[in-house]
């Protein structure tokens, strides 16, 4: 039996995740020699804290060891397993990364700099709010749809955010289009 593939890592660790609530947003499997890395990366809303990824991290082991002693999982010369939450370099390429994300910079697309504001109710559209910059026409908030993002990533600001730029993103979606639309 091979090692396990990333699809029935999944459902391996799914007893460890899911009564927690956790998203798996990434596993990885990395060959080191005759050992492999095994790298899990969960989040959630209430982001889990480092007792909560240990306490998986633990669980995790147990039931890989279990899969390996029944014969339904082969981890070959060893493992090293790493539990952990995704780093910012984590591209937004789901609605519950944008609404975890909300007041932070998301670079959209490799051009501008915005920050996250609300998501709509069905969470298939964000607000955005112009970093920096007056766009061109005074448009400072626009709406954009998810499915039109072709990438987004959460940019690192290490100064403290303006005020203006804070209010705007913590309006609700029905506010900053109304903003939007009164500031034209």
């Amino acid at each position: 039996m091979a090692f396990p593939t990333v699809e029935e890592l999944a459902q391996l660790i799914a007893p460890a995740v899911d009564p927690r609530g956790l998203d798996v947003e990434e596993i990885k499997v990395t060959r080191a020699g005759k050992k492999s890395v095994v790298a899990i990366r969960l989040d959630s809303d209430a982001r889990p804290t480092l007792d909560e990824i240990e306490e998986v991290a633990t669980d995790v082991s147990e039931l890989f060891d279990a899969a390996e002693a029944s014969g339904s999982a082969n981890f070959g010369a060893g493992y090293t397993l790493e539990v952990s939450t995704p780093g910012v370099d984590l591209p937004l390429t789901a609605s519950r990364h944008w609404r975890r994300n909300r007041h932070r910079l998301v670079k959209v697309d490799g051009a501008h700099v915005w920050r996250i504001g609300a998501l709509n109710d069905d969470e298939t559209s964000v607000i955005l709010i112009a970093h920096g910059r007056k766009k061109p026409g005074g448009e400072d908030v626009v709406e954009k749809r998810l499915s039109d993002v072709d990438s987004a990533v959460v940019e690192i600001e290490f100064n403290n955010p303006p005020a203006a730029e804070l209010e705007l993103s913590g309006l609700s979606y029905a506010e900053a289009t109304k903003w939007r639309e009164d500031n034209k």
